[in-house]
């Protein structure tokens, strides 16, 4: 995403997943900010993080970070989205290696690949008129 980014973490050790966030977010900064000769934050604000308590919350927050380009219109098009390379999806469709351990997802699924890769793009509209819609909501603050 050109704003922002999604991990699904599984976490191992107290505040690990902090710990983690923390690191990569303060390495990257120095890096970018080496590369283009500048300086200050280009992360805004903390990270938000959502606790799983169900296998169901785990694959539906999986199949929305896969489809997030989509329904955000990063990508126009479901074939666009089967070949964004800035997304796991690839490694979840069995397209291209990477590091995700996608065992504990796939792990509710019978068939795995044919069906998870069913599962996310068949509410891959559905979602999209959500993000649609959640912008004409008003949020109480």
């Amino acid at each position: 995403m050109p704003n922002h980014y999604h991990f699904l973490l599984k976490q191992l050790t107290k505040d690990g997943i902090r710990h983690f966030l923390s690191l990569f977010q303060n390495s990257y900064t120095r890096y970018f900010n080496t590369r283009h000769k500048r300086t200050g934050p280009i992360f805004q604000g903390i990270f938000k993080a959502i606790r799983i308590e169900t296998d169901e919350q785990l694959i539906h927050l999986s199949r929305y970070i896969h489809l997030n380009p989509y329904s955000s219109y990063v990508v126009e098009t479901i074939k666009e989205l089967k070949a964004y390379p800035w997304s796991s999806l690839l490694e979840y469709l069995g397209k291209a290696d990477g590091f995700c351990q996608k065992e504990l997802v796939f792990s509710l699924f019978d068939n795995y690949s044919k069906r998870y890769q069913k599962f996310v793009f068949d509410q891959a509209d559905y979602q999209r008129n959500l993000e649609e819609i959640k912008h004409l909501t008003w949020e109480k603050r």
